[in-house]
């Protein structure tokens, strides 16, 4: 009698066939050409568009040769750090201006900013019974998942899905801006619940109320939080809120918008990507890693002990085995990523806030030491450094936030330049992004089911 297989031992019998047949010789790429995850062998983005929403610049013509320098990130042709220093010096928190600024190209003067605030706050209703109907049920651990699943809900409530004229469009997005941050919250309210145990409350919004003050106003039972909590996270929120177009979730965006879909789908789609380690899931890796790090390194300020153990994560005997040292490095910056060096020092401020500056401490001798170390073991077509997601982990970390709202107040912040360059999008190309693949594979008979 023939063995009897389960349905999980088939299953893995084919995932076998799968790991045997589909592996393509690496040596074709080289040869036909190909550029993996759209980079050149020089590491560079293969161009695929234009965009007047942001610009990264990481490195100077010197003689007609690009040669790296500190990264810069510009905002419709402003600088971030220059946007961040006015809401500094102003003492308000800037989030609602950024996204003023992607989506319409200008800032806005004081009347037209609070106009904002009043349109984004009449912006933040939720159907009847939403959460009642759709986030309290089957609530999980995921929160990516369930904003995906929430936005994608909201579709069912929208007399005017399909309708992408810009107007509609536009409509669609303060919606979906103004709401992400109680849809993260929510979400997490009913994991924290029904999966953990604790109390339920869900939180109103105030009126007008900045994004930042609102996360952590409606996160906490007692709704309490410092001035530099919020101006932290505010500033997390401008720095995360744009990146380039090129980045996977943006690109994302744009590739499912040039399809002509609804708004909905695809915001879900750029959110299913960046829930990736890769992209927006890296500062949950970054703790992950440094928690390793502090259990195992016993002196934190002995810095040979802290070299042989990142030694030892390049080399994967450490950590998760990737050879990888989170946080450290990043597809464009090579000298410096602009996002982290502006974040670094309110992290310190934060830091001695919370009382933790041993643990910051540690954090600046790893960004110190891990390039020259990752320098020694590869050859680098471009130096690496911290990027934005070695310290953000950190800072929700000392707020008390909790890991599952790492990844989902990086949407509540990127949700700006996705909608930006949806908008762009439908403005500029009528052409839906088809990129070619060319077949290896050997043309073969068809053999009838009984003689196989």
């Amino acid at each position: 009698m023939a063995p009897i297989h389960t349905n999980d031992q088939r299953i893995q019998e084919l995932a076998n066939c799968c790991i045997e047949r589909d592996p393509i010789d690496k040596a074709l790429y080289t040869k036909n050409n190909v550029n993996i995850g759209l980079r050149d062998l020089n590491g560079r983005g293969v161009l695929t568009g234009l965009t007047d929403i942001s610009e990264i610049r990481q490195n100077k013509i010197v003689d007609g040769v690009p040669v790296p320098t500190d990264g810069k990130l510009f905002y419709r042709g402003i600088n971030i750090e220059d946007i961040i220093a006015g809401c500094i010096r102003d003492k308000r928190l800037g989030f609602e201006e950024v996204v003023y600024l992607l989506l319409f190209g200008k800032l806005p003067d004081k009347q037209e900013l609070d106009d904002f605030m009043v349109l984004l706050s009449d912006s933040r209703v939720l159907p009847k019974h939403f959460v009642r109907d759709v986030i309290l049920k089957a609530s999980g651990k995921d929160m990516m998942t369930a904003l995906a699943k929430a936005v994608l809900t909201l579709a069912s409530y929208d007399h005017d899905v399909m309708n992408l004229s810009i107007d509609n469009v536009l409509r669609q997005c303060l919606k979906l801006i103004s709401l992400f941050p109680l849809l993260t919250v929510y979400s997490y309210q009913a994991y924290n619940h029904y999966t953990n145990g604790e109390s339920l409350f869900i939180h109103n919004p105030e009126r007008c109320e900045p994004t930042a003050e609102l996360l952590l106003r409606t996160l906490r039972e007692d709704r309490q939080f410092t001035a530099l909590e919020a101006q932290v996270l505010d500033m997390a929120l401008m720095l995360h809120a744009e990146h380039g177009g090129g980045n996977n979730s943006t690109f994302t965006t744009c590739v499912v918008t040039s399809s002509g879909t609804d708004t909905y789908s695809a915001i879900a789609a750029a959110l299913c990507s960046l829930k990736g380690p890769k992209h927006g899931g890296a500062n949950l890796r970054v703790m992950g890693m440094m928690n390793e790090i502090m259990y195992n390194v016993k002196d934190w300020t002995d810095e040979d002990e802290i070299s042989a153990y990142l030694n030892k994560i390049l080399n994967k005997e450490a950590y998760d085995r990737s050879g990888l040292i989170y946080g450290i490095g990043h597809a464009v910056y090579s000298i410096s990523d602009p996002r982290a060096r502006v974040f670094k020092g309110f992290v310190e401020k934060l830091a001695e806030e919370k009382g933790t500056t041993d643990e910051y401490d540690l954090y600046s001798r790893i960004e110190r030491l891990a390039p020259q170390i990752i320098a020694q073991h590869r050859k680098m077509y471009k130096g690496v450094s911290a990027n934005v997601d070695f310290y953000s982990g950190f800072v929700y970390k000392m707020m008390g936030l909790p890991q599952e709202l790492y990844t989902p107040i990086f949407a509540v912040a990127r949700i700006a330049g996705w909608s930006a360059h949806r908008i762009e999008e439908l403005v500029n190309v009528n052409k839906i992004i088809r990129p070619a693949y060319m077949s290896v594979c050997q043309e073969k008979p068809y053999v009838n089911l009984e003689d196989r």
